[in-house]
């Protein structure tokens, strides 16, 4: 069974913006979700429904889910996952598209990769904001909330993907309206997790 185009495009807005806040946490969802016969992957994604796929992205979710909740540290592991979480959403837009025009598929991998950039980039300033404050809690209250919102996401993109879609779309025009606040906070976790490595 295919998903419907319009259908697909609501399910790849949801799952780039989860993605963008846990990349690991999407991947094995995505593919217990299809194990579950819930939402039928493309072809070029059935791995991803693979018990070892799973399990690899399980074990890592596990390691990020304690690692990004550890003050300074989180700064130099958001960091380096910039160049994890955006590559892979755009790579899995990539390959969920492999059925349309190659201008459509090149659309949706540009698409996939700047909706997960803007969901990363919309979890640093709401860090850098709270980093500061020197209790520990609220920064791991904000980091077990993405790790939930990111599950959320992709399971509600496979029950209702226009739902899902419509949520991401209000967190993306909130993140647009906050665009230079986003990208100074970015510049911030660069700069932090560089003292941290350095110092």
């Amino acid at each position: 069974m295919r998903i419907p185009a319009s259908e697909l495009v609501a399910v790849l807005v949801a799952t780039s913006f989860a993605a963008g806040l846990n990349v690991y946490a999407t991947v094995a969802t995505l593919g217990l979700i299809a194990r579950a016969g819930v939402l039928p992957l493309p072809p070029s994604l059935a791995v991803l429904a693979s018990w070892y796929v799973i399990g690899v992205c399980a074990v890592l979710f596990a390691i990020e889910f304690f690692a990004d909740k550890i003050p300074a540290f989180d700064l130099i592991w958001n960091a380096l996952h910039t160049f994890i979480r955006v590559p892979v959403a755009a790579l899995l837009a990539y390959h969920a598209t492999a059925t349309l025009s190659p201008w459509e598929q090149l659309t949706a991998t540009l698409a996939g990769g700047l909706i997960a950039l803007a969901a990363h980039g919309g979890k640093t300033a709401v860090r850098a904001a709270v980093t500061p404050s020197p209790e520990p809690i609220s920064n791991m209250a904000l980091s077990f909330g993405e790790d939930v919102l990111a599950i959320f996401l992709t399971w509600l993109a496979a029950q209702h993907p226009f739902a899902a879609a419509a949520i991401v779309t209000i967190f993306l025009v909130v993140i647009g309206v906050l665009l230079r606040w986003v990208v100074r906070s970015l510049r911030a976790l660069f700069r932090g997790a560089e003292r941290e490595l350095v110092g």
